[in-house]
């Protein structure tokens, strides 16, 4: 039979007991994590949010308490009324913050029973997610779930009260908006009063903060969830949470200072002292020693060694003297056999055009003096695994030919790169925690490229959004010559992960039209997509700039975990469907038909 609560109020929660707290007489509330039953003597393992204190029922103290206790099962909700007692030295627990004590019981209430969960929250490793998804409420209770989920809590209030008091406003932006595609797909929600209308979940309130400028709130933001449809991976949800901020008058440097301050508060309160500013560091630079936009600073960078080789080297190894020559050096690494080459030849992906030699021994037989300079270049030591990339030749010779060949070869260096880190891993150690701040290498991104030719379509698209700014200096080649324009965009980014993009934004309309020419668009058809937003720029709109960070990739790290799912309360699975609640899920005729939607056999969806 189940006791009732009555007035029975908790002193303490069970994590907090120490030493100390002794002698006092405490009432506790939680889970039965845990029952040994030793004869005349029960210890129960009583869980709460904050951590484990044993219970000990003693037959010959009172018999029928003792009884009562026997009867406990895992996931029982208990109150216990008790005795905080010093254990003895030779039993004392000190893989337990509480293990210097015990609670002595005198009474014992069965707030409710459980039945045998699929899974125990005692163990550590649950290796069915589908299982621990669909049981979300029970996987929560785990005492690394509650760790992760506190953290989040901490790190976002951290965050919160950081920008508050550098004086900018929270504020709510709308869920329900109008859908202007842009990169991800939208979520749609139809309208009952506006049939055949829908509206769409917002991919981020990019339109919205603007607008607040041009409201004049000076300096906004606001921890917001948001939604694209688009395929999973592990740091990626369908609905996720970002930091999302915005100031009037910036420079570009006032949005670093002012982001490096909340992360230092963030990374605080999981014990890491950051040391801002962040180094910075140009796309173009970063794509040529690190072959990505978003370097992993932990290794080093890559070196274009084609000066190291005589032309008719390069053309013996069918390599194209005109582009770069670039050795990847992965340290430590030791002696590779036969092997484990062909299987790094199928681990590194090239991109077409491009051309790996992973075989420096059998190169430094045929040209010992290059191979000599380029060890040198790239300070390889004898441990160091050292590859390299070049061109393949190309009949083409056009400038933007040239650009696409060049970018190719640094990519794939850079795809090397990683690829080959991540699987020596072990024994270069780059990527081992100290648990000091040496372990997060972050870096701002800049002047990234204005536009993206999209060969498919043959057009440009905007590589961040179309309301980033160009470089004033670079206005006029909006039209003769896009690939050339320079954003004021950037990138904050750890140890080789984004963690959030920005940009300075269009205040001038003159200047948004030419952006939205150069994309191709209409005037007919920006007013038709962006209209309310271009009339609002009519009205007297300051310079402004933001960027948005992901809170939940931001935790995942901190948390060390490997997948989003780790520090998010209901995540989705990789097909986007919640197991706990079985969603999504057909609905009724009637809310279909009071929609104005009707669904085929097919599964397609009529509207009308």
């Amino acid at each position: 039979m189940l006791d009732l609560l009555g007035s029975l109020q908790r002193s303490h929660m069970c994590g907090a007991l120490r030493a100390s707290d002794a002698g006092q007489t405490v009432t506790l509330m939680g889970w039965v994590n845990r029952r040994r039953d030793l004869g005349n003597l029960v210890f129960v393992d009583l869980r709460d949010r904050t951590g484990i204190v044993q219970i000990v029922f003693d037959k010959e103290a009172d018999p029928k308490l003792h009884e009562k206790a026997g009867n406990l099962r895992a996931e029982y909700v208990i109150a216990v009324i008790g005795r905080v007692k010093l254990r003895d030295a030779a039993v004392v627990n000190k893989n337990l913050p509480t293990g210097e004590i015990e609670i002595v019981a005198q009474e014992l209430r069965l707030l409710n029973d459980s039945r045998t969960p699929p899974f125990s929250p005692a163990d550590e490793e649950i290796s069915n997610e589908e299982l621990r998804l669909k049981y979300r409420y029970i996987d929560m209770r785990r005492p690394q779930m509650q760790s992760n989920i506190a953290l989040r809590s901490r790190v976002a209030l951290a965050i919160r009260n950081q920008l508050t008091r550098r004086g900018f406003l929270e504020i709510e932006t709308p869920f329900m908006t109008r859908s202007t595609p842009e990169g991800a797909r939208d979520y749609l929600v139809p309208s009952r009063v506006s049939p055949g209308s829908f509206y769409a979940l917002p991919q981020s309130p990019q339109l919205f903060k603007q607008i607040l400028m041009i409201s004049g709130f000076d300096k906004y933001f606001q921890i917001v969830r948001c939604f694209r449809d688009e395929d999973l991976r592990a740091d990626r949800q369908p609905e996720f949470t970002q930091i999302d901020l915005e100031m009037s008058f910036p420079r570009q440097e006032q949005v670093f200072e002012v982001v490096e301050g909340f992360l230092a508060a963030a990374f605080r309160e999981a014990g890491i002292e950051l040391k801002p500013p962040f180094p910075r560091m140009k796309y173009d630079d970063a794509i040529r020693q690190y072959g990505s936009d978003k370097p992993d600073m932990r290794l080093p960078e890559m070196t274009d060694v084609r000066q190291c080789f005589a032309e008719e080297n390069l053309n013996a190894l069918t390599l194209d003297p005109g582009l770069p020559v670039v050795a990847v050096r992965i340290p430590k690494v030791g002696e590779l056999s036969r092997k484990e080459r062909d299987d790094n030849k199928q681990l590194v992906s090239v991109k077409p055009g491009a051309k790996l030699i992973d075989d420096l021994k059998r190169l430094e037989k045929n040209f010992p003096e290059a191979v000599a300079k380029l060890r040198s270049a790239c300070d390889a030591g004898s441990e160091d695994l050292v590859v390299l990339v070049g061109g393949a030749p190309s009949p083409e010779h056009s400038e933007k030919s040239r650009r696409k060949a060049v970018e190719a070869v640094y990519v794939s260096a850079g795809a090397a790169r990683l690829a080959l880190a991540q699987k020596y891993k072990e024994r270069h150690k780059a990527f081992e925690r100290t648990g000091s701040a040496s372990d997060y290498r972050f870096l701002w991104v800049t002047d990234f490229p204005m536009f993206e030719y999209d060969d498919k379509e043959g057009r440009w698209n905007a590589a961040h959004h179309p309301f980033t700014s160009p470089h004033e200096e670079d206005f006029d080649k909006l039209l003769s010559d896009p690939g050339a324009v320079r954003a004021l965009a950037y990138d904050v980014v750890l140890n080789g992960t984004e963690l959030g993009s920005g940009s300075i934004r269009i205040h001038r309309q003159d200047i948004q039209k030419k952006i939205f020419n150069a994309l191709g668009m209409s005037d007919e058809e920006a007013r038709s997509r962006f209209g309310f937003f271009l009339e609002a720029l009519e009205y007297g709109t300051p310079p402004h700039g933001g960027i948005a960070l992901g809170l939940d990739r931001i935790v995942m790290i901190l948390a060390g975990a490997d997948s989003l799912r780790e520090v998010i309360p209901f995540p989705k699975t990789a097909k986007a469907v919640d197991l706990m609640v079985d969603a999504p899920t057909p609905v009724s005729a009637d809310q279909l038909k009071e929609l104005g939607i009707a669904v085929t056999k097919s599964g397609d969806l009529v509207i009308g």
